[in-house]
Formats: C-alpha cells, structure tokens, sequence
C-alpha cells in the first residue's frame, strides 16, 4: 500500500508514518512551487492538473532531475453523481485537463510525446454518490486515451494508469465491507482493457476502507422540547460533522443512544428528535426529526460510520478544542476478549487554542 495526498501537510503525514516516496502520489490542483520542488526531489510520484502545472514541472527538471512518476490528470467529463460536490468528471469540474473539449485531446496527446518523461495518466470520476457503471465509463476513456498515445509514440509510453478512487460506502446499514467485487466486476465490463496486463494499475480506496471501523461518541449535555419537537444538545456537531450539518441530504449519518455506561437505549419506545452541536448557529445539527429513543443528560450519542473524513477534518468553529482520535483493538480469544485503547491523536487542550501576545 501507498497514500495518495493533496497538500504539505499530508505528504508530512504520509512520511512520518513510514511510507517510502515512491508509494505516495501527489495530487492537487493547486500546487504551489515549493510543493512540486519537493515532490520531485523527494521522487513522490505526481498527477499534474493542468498545463501551466505542467510548464512549472518542466522547469524544475531542466534544474535537477528527479527519479518521480510523472502524468496527467485527465477529465474524461462522463458527467456528475447523485453528490455534485463530490462528482469530478462533469463538463466544468475544476480538476483536470477536460478531455472532451474542442482540440484538448489532441493537444494532450502531443504532449505526452513531446514528453517522454510523462509515464502516467490519471483519472477521477468522484468519490460517494457517484454510481459505479459511470466510475468505468471514466476509466475506459482513460484506458482508451493511452493506448492511443502508445500507439501514436509507437512504443508503451504510458505504463501507468492511475484510476482514482470512488467506491461508495453504504452508510444505511451495517454492512462491514463496501462492494470489491462488484467494482472489479463493473470495471471488468466497463473498462475491460484496464485488466489487459499492459498496465500497472494504481487506486485510491479510502472511505470504503475505513468508514465502517469509527464511530464519534458525545455526551448528551443537555434537552428540551422545541415547537413539540425533542432536542438534544451534544458537543459534536460542525466541527467534527462538517459534511453532514452542511449538506445533511448528501451525508446524513446513523445516530445511536446509550445509556452513560454505554449500553444501547432501547428502540421499543422512540421520540421525535433532533440531535443538536454546540456551535452557535441554528443549523448545527447531525440528526433532523429523526426517532430515537428518548435521550437525557448525560447519555450518548453515536455518530456510526465516521471512520472517514470526519476525524480528519475537524472544523475550528467558535475555537471549539479538536477531539481525540483513539484506536481499540480486541484482546484475547472470542470467548473472552478485553479492549486495548491507543491514542491515535490526542485531544486538544484549551492551551493550544490561545496564541499569546509578545
């Protein structure tokens, strides 16, 4: 395995957790010079966004060579998903280079032969809502956009074609694992070349891996009765649920209720209730008119499916302190096992919120 990462910042984190250069790729539509000076020396592989990009990496190896895989994000523009946030492949995305518009694909392919160093392309048609029949339509343009350029270099130029991600998780039930093989199935019928042998292959799988094992926990501070309506106040709301308490229709979550002690409310009896943040503006909330078992002070709250793009990416509304991120892993055989926790990351303290003047 490898890390795929879209800023300084993660290409830090993918180092320090170990990964060698060679098994990151850099993808960004905004890279800036200093970012693309050490993706090249660092020899991190890069999916270029767009031409003047591509003048600035040409640059950079006329000063000092690099031993990085080098390609071009291509937007083969199938069109959007049922999410257009998460869609890259309509008409106007803003990744890429768009294949389809008048003269582009032709440009595209005398620049890969004017560049024998380019070895890679690169596509993304999206990530969640995105089906998957419209994911192979934008891998078979890829697939077919290669080989085209071989064909026209008149030897395997391209070697590596790097297909993105987008396989959806179902965050409405419990199923532990997203659809592999379905995936490989649909690509199979949609792309069948991708699988010729004649490519090394590169994805990106994130949400799918990881979604299903996390879960955010809150306590329940406190509740009253809105309009008829129960609410429930709790301390995670848009600066943990970003995605969900802003686009609620795209990203609603599964909401749990347990006791302080963390045994499972029971669903015989459910109220109406909205489950509310603690930030100061009227729509932090992760749950709308959602029945639930009545919640009270000091119960909690669990917000299932959020090992993904929740923990990441906390938001620093109303300087609300960044939670804890912790791991478990279950000791001991299946008839006895213990919890053992670990500090994946560890909370923030107030301290750390305030700069002091000099």
């Amino acid at each position: 395995m490898g890390a795929e990462v879209a800023s300084n910042g993660e290409l830090a984190a993918a180092l320090e957790a170990g990964f060698a250069p060679e098994r990151i790729v850099f993808d960004s539509p905004a890279k800036s010079w200093q970012e693309l000076r050490r993706a090249l020396a660092l020899g991190v592989s890069l999916n270029i966004d767009n031409f003047q990009e591509l003048e600035r990496v040409q640059q950079i190896l006329s000063e000092a060579p690099s031993t990085s895989e080098i390609g071009i994000r291509l937007n083969p523009q199938v069109g959007a998903g049922d999410i257009a946030a998460m869609s890259t492949a309509g008409v106007h995305s803003k990744f890429g280079i768009p294949l389809e518009d008048p003269g582009m694909r032709e440009k595209l392919i005398e620049t890969y032969i004017a560049n024998p160093w380019l070895r890679r392309a690169h596509t993304h048609v999206g990530s969640q809502g995105c089906p998957l029949p419209l994911i192979a339509r934008g891998v078979n343009q890829l697939v077919r956009f290669a080989d085209e350029v071989n064909i026209r270099a008149g030897f395997a130029q391209i070697r590596t074609l790097d297909i993105g991600g987008g396989l959806p998780v179902d965050f409405e039930t419990d199923t532990p694992t997203s659809a592999f093989d379905e995936y490989v199935a649909v690509l199979g019928e949609g792309a069948p070349r991708l699988f010729s042998g004649d490519y090394a292959l590169v994805t990106e799988f994130g949400r799918s891996i990881l979604a299903k094992h996390g879960f955010i926990a809150a306590y329940v501070e406190y509740t009253k009765q809105v309009g008829g309506r129960d609410v429930a106040i709790t301390h995670a709301g848009a600066q943990i649920a970003t995605r969900t308490v802003f686009m609620p229709e795209a990203w609603p979550l599964r909401i749990e209720g347990f006791t302080h002690s963390g045994h499972a409310k029971s669903m015989g009896h459910t109220v109406v209730q909205d489950v509310a943040g603690p930030c100061c503006f009227a729509g932090d909330l992760v749950a709308r008119g959602r029945e639930l078992p009545p919640l009270t002070p000091g119960d909690i709250v669990a917000l299932l499916d959020t090992g993904a793009y929740y923990a990441s990416n906390p938001f620093a509304y109303n300087s609300l302190p960044v939670p804890g991120v912790y791991g478990v892993s279950m000791i001991g055989d299946s008839a006895d096992t213990v919890p053992e926790f670990s500090i994946v990351r560890k909370a923030q303290m107030e301290t750390e919120l305030v700069i002091a003047a000099e």
